[in-house]
């Protein structure tokens, strides 16, 4: 069921989708070569709850940890643990916080040191097309038009795209109805209205999109090793268009 949310749950949302970025911009000094996923996903949960806030990734179905820290050819859901990065990975931070209940989820993928040019223009490519998917987002849309524009530019610059892997609703829950895929028809789907909210997230590879499953049923990972990256932002349907309820705080 799609949940329309009201002024009070909407002020909620948006405390705890803040707190998402005040989060990411917190980590972002520490990335860099050397540190280990643990050691960041440590970081995350003292600042979280250091500001009154849940971490709520943690025991989500089972989920070990507050972050997920994805490296390289692992597309989503990393478990932190002692890899140290190294010069030249690329990682994606995903994190969700909870504020009295309601949820803010935000992902975004980072280059340690020196990447490669294969690897700017995959994150380059990737976060464009979120926002093409964002600009579709206003009351009367269909879920399908988000889902269009991001396949259009992806497969314009030529990124495979994850396809057993979509965004989706937020509110009480981190994943409500309804799922938003990164593929699609346009004027299909559930129609967008005001007070809904969404996450977005395209998850796009360098090479081919096959994924599997590593035997920790957590860890999603490219079946030909190419890279991976995802940006995702927190997204509520306002009168006329849209509020980015995660935004980026470090003017990038």
């Amino acid at each position: 069921m799609i949940t329309i949310k009201n002024e009070r749950e909407i002020e909620l949302m948006k405390k705890a989708g803040m707190m998402v970025s005040k989060t990411h911009q917190y980590l972002k000094p520490f990335i860099k070569e050397g540190i280990t996923t643990k050691e960041l996903d440590r970081l995350a949960q003292e600042f979280i709850e250091k500001n009154g806030c849940v971490a709520s990734c943690i025991g989500y179905e089972g989920y070990p940890s507050a972050l997920c820290v994805s490296v390289n050819d692992t597309v989503v859901h990393g478990i932190p643990d002692n890899y140290k990065l190294k010069n030249g990975d690329i990682v994606t931070i995903d994190l969700v916080v909870g504020y009295k209940g309601y949820q803010g989820d935000a992902a975004w993928t980072y280059g340690v040191g020196n990447i490669s040019e294969e690897d700017q223009y995959l994150m380059k490519h990737t976060e464009a097309a979120l926002y093409e998917g964002i600009k579709e987002v206003k009351p009367g849309n269909r879920v399908g038009d988000i889902s269009y524009a991001v396949q259009e530019y992806a497969n314009k610059h030529n990124l495979g795209i994850v396809r057993e892997l979509c965004g989706h609703g937020i509110g009480l829950d981190m994943h409500e109805d309804p799922d938003v895929p990164n593929f699609g028809i346009k004027n299909t789907g559930p129609r967008l209205k005001e007070g809904m909210v969404i996450c977005i997230e395209p998850m796009l590879t360098y090479g081919k999109e096959d994924v599997y499953l590593e035997d920790d049923n957590w860890t999603v990972r490219t079946v030909d090793g190419s890279k991976a990256a995802h940006y995702e932002h927190t997204i509520l349907i306002t009168k006329d268009g849209y509020e980015i309820l995660t935004p980026r705080l470090d003017g990038e």
